[in-house]
């Protein structure tokens, strides 16, 4: 039993230090998206985890919280695209894709979109301050994406009516430089260059009212 509470011990640490190197690696990865020293640092954790609980399981018949599997490093290289070290893609796309979103609502009540806007602002002002009184439909919309974190979710709200909206989808040759636009300038951030592509437009209807559609048939 003493052998088996050394393993189980041992087996543990392996768990600690394994999550330890995983932390450092997002630390050092900074945000990017599939570094290969956090994946391979995960699969470490995963599959220490995964020792953990079954030798626990198998000297008391007890469990951890983590629902976990065995992962293969080489397999999971292969599957997941982690290729060879040092081995950089051959194939990048050589222009840049650009997604230019347009959508319009109706303000059934002014007085109703400026009360949420309001307390969205007090939600993110600190205590000690007196936040700034919300002026105007537009200022209120801004201010619920700012809330939102610029995502256009902020705005499926019932004080907001969708209406008809698009999306477009170019190549376009270099991304945009926001600092040669002023920030006033409505046209010069979304106006297609010469040798932009289209590749395709989506046109966004908002569902109908059944009430609408009863209206309709009638």
């Amino acid at each position: 039993m003493t052998d088996q509470h050394g393993e189980l011990d041992a087996a543990l640490e392996r768990v600690i230090d394994a999550a330890r190197r995983h932390l450092a690696a997002v630390r050092a990865a900074q945000g990017r998206i599939d570094d290969d020293d956090v994946w391979q640092a995960y699969v470490a954790l995963n599959n220490a985890s995964y020792a953990y609980d079954e030798q626990l399981l198998d000297a008391f018949g007890e469990v951890t919280p983590w629902d976990v599997d065995s992962i293969d490093p080489d397999e999971a290289d292969e599957r997941f695209g982690g290729g060879a070290e040092g081995v950089e893609a051959t194939d990048p796309h050589p222009r840049v894709i650009s997604v230019r979103q347009r959508r319009d609502y109706r303000v059934p009540s002014i007085s109703a979109l400026m009360r949420v806007a309001e307390i969205a602002r007090r939600e993110s002002t600190p205590e000690d301050d007196e936040p700034a009184p919300v002026e105007g439909v537009g200022e209120a919309v801004l201010e619920l994406l700012q809330s939102g974190d610029g995502s256009l979710g902020a705005l499926d709200i019932p004080e907001l009516e969708p209406l008809d909206g698009v999306v477009m989808v170019s190549e376009v040759g270099t991304p945009v430089d926001l600092e040669s636009f002023d920030d006033d300038d409505p046209v010069g951030p979304f106006q297609p260059a010469a040798d932009d592509r289209l590749v395709g437009r989506l046109d966004e209807h908002p569902f109908l009212e059944l009430d609408d559609e009863h209206d309709h048939a009638h």
